[in-house]
């Protein structure tokens, strides 16, 4: 059996119009969610093997905090640039890809593609994952390549307004 661990970056500032979406920096309800969901994650020994994230600025920051939280090192977090602007099948290659050693994976990202990575694995209708979202999928595979639809079953579905 692997655990997929799908999250969605924290809240993100649009306050300065130069710059590109790929380079926009958390806000402050971003700053102030993140710590808290990288919490819960330890609370509920949400702990991956492998941390992958998208490039843009808002997931690096958000994949740095849960790693720090979680005391996986920083420096092995790996940079996908596919991630960002991903269609659901990119994603899947890429996990598919990945080597058996590793039993939980977690993705950071972007909607709508973890939204619509979670319905196909688990056919689950999740109506929207908000930022700082947590998606936990129990996947019934023993290696990454049979990772197919409807081959997982959603764990845990989190966020920060379910806490406020």
């Amino acid at each position: 059996m692997k655990m997929l661990t799908l999250v969605r970056h924290a809240k993100s500032s649009w306050d300065d119009p130069q710059l590109s979406d790929f380079n926009r920096p958390l806000n402050k309800r971003g700053k102030r969610d993140l710590p808290l969901m990288a919490e819960r994650l330890l609370a509920f020994a949400i702990q991956p093997d492998l941390i992958l994230s998208s490039g843009a600025r808002r997931a690096i920051t958000t994949a740095e905090q849960v790693a720090m939280t979680q005391g996986y090192p920083v420096d092995n977090i790996i940079e996908v640039p596919e991630l960002y602007h991903a269609r659901v099948e990119t994603l899947i290659n890429l996990l598919q890809g990945q080597s058996d050693h590793y039993r939980h994976l977690m993705v950071v990202g972007h909607n709508p593609t973890l939204e619509m990575a979670g319905y196909f694995l688990t056919h689950e209708t999740i109506a929207n994952l908000p930022t700082s979202g947590v998606m936990q999928i129990a996947l019934s595979i023993t290696c990454w390549a049979e990772l197919s639809e409807s081959c997982g079953t959603l764990e845990r579905l989190d966020y920060p307004k379910l806490h406020q």
